[in-house]
């Protein structure tokens, strides 16, 4: 039989975790029952020249404003694609393609269309929020990567629970592995590192890493706040350091990828996020060998065992987290055995592997579900 075609979609193929997402499914599918084209706005990017790299296929369809005609000529351009490639399912990972594709997929193929929700709904901008409900009753299945966003769609966007598939998110574990390496020069070889890489952006919470670490930052000689990652908020928390008087103590590093070089570097990974999904920064940390601690939100309890495989504490809660970082930076053995297990439970649930095997079953399954009538 020969392979169904596939066409997995996203606005932008460049850094970001719905890219990332859609990159790894693409390219670790079973190339024996599908075969993985790539759709987007703006091919230009890291992924897109990672996908090309592996030979997958990529279409452009030039749309930058649904309010422009350019819109629909690009609804025209994808449902003439979809129909002469032969593609048997659509699968959209953001919400501007979710918005975009499934009404087109829907009405105007024969395909079956997926859409993903990846994040709360409450960080989606409010005009995108509306056209994004209205294509829950279009998608024949949502995807969602923790549980979280299940009870999210069941109970706050009333979404029926057997349309709704949980793939947890894959990370490249050859990539993202414990092990010694030579840290950044910015870091002191002999420094106890606590550190967040992430996109600076309001819900990650990051003035409350700064404030705690303030709080901590004399617990042991040598202590340093890694922040490592670029956004709208840098300059605001530079002068927070300022005005905490950490900012001797602290090292500001802008996007890189040297991810995992980085994560290597760092011995506590503290994610203080207000609203969260499944973060692939937070799993790609526990699988470096970093001890993690992150709010008790969102997906973050099925990464974070408590006491398991790294710390909790309550989102915004600035003398819980201090409570848990003093613990961890005094109790050396505790923060090893955190981190151990962490590597432990990231590499048998959360690989690359297991994500293509999981989508590839969802798939499967709708497929044979629409050849069944």
């Amino acid at each position: 039989m020969m392979p169904r075609r596939v066409l997995l979609m996203a606005r932008e193929l460049d850094l970001g975790g719905s890219e990332r997402q859609l990159t790894v499914i693409a390219k670790a599918l079973d190339r024996s029952r599908f075969e993985a084209l790539v759709g987007c706005f703006r091919p230009a990017g890291l992924r897109g020249q990672e996908l090309s790299a592996a030979g997958v296929g990529i279409a452009h369809f030039p749309v930058y404003s649904f309010a422009s005609p350019a819109a629909a000529s690009g609804a025209w351009k994808l449902a003439r694609f979809i129909r002469s490639r032969g593609i048997d399912l659509v699968h959209t990972f953001d919400y501007p393609l979710t918005a975009f594709a499934i009404p087109v997929g829907h009405f105007f193929t024969r395909a079956i269309v997926v859409s993903s929700q990846r994040a709360h709904r409450g960080l989606i901008p409010s005009g995108y929020r509306t056209l994004v409900r209205a294509t829950d009753r279009l998608a024949d299945a949502i995807v969602v990567n923790c549980e979280f966003l299940r009870r999210h769609l069941e109970q706050d966007e009333g979404v029926a629970s057997s349309r709704i598939r949980l793939c947890y998110n894959g990370i490249d574990l050859d990539e993202f592995q414990s092990g010694d390496s030579s840290r950044p020069a910015e870091l002191p070889a002999d420094a106890l590192v606590i550190g967040v890489v992430c996109a600076l952006r309001p819900e990650k919470d990051l003035p409350s890493l700064l404030k705690a670490f303030a709080c901590v930052r004399r617990a042991r000689a040598g202590l340093k706040l890694a922040i490592v990652g670029g956004g709208p908020l840098l300059a605001a928390l530079k002068s927070q350091a300022r005005e905490l008087a950490i900012v001797d103590e602290c090292v500001f590093a802008p996007a890189t990828d040297r991810v995992a070089d980085w994560l290597r570097a760092i011995d506590i990974f503290v994610l203080p996020s207000r609203s969260e999904a499944l973060s692939n920064s937070l799993m790609e940390a526990m699988a470096c060998g970093c001890c993690a601690a992150a709010s008790n939100v969102g997906g973050n309890p099925e990464l974070v065992r408590n006491g398991e495989t790294g710390l909790l504490f309550e989102a915004g809660d600035v003398a819980d987290l201090s409570a848990r970082l003093e613990l961890l930076i005094g109790n050396d053995s505790l923060r090893r055995r955190l981190a151990t297990a962490g590597v432990q439970w990231i590499r048998e649930r959360f690989s690359v592997r297991s994500a293509a095997q999981r989508m590839g079953e969802i798939y499967g399954e709708l497929l044979e579900r629409r050849a069944g009538g």
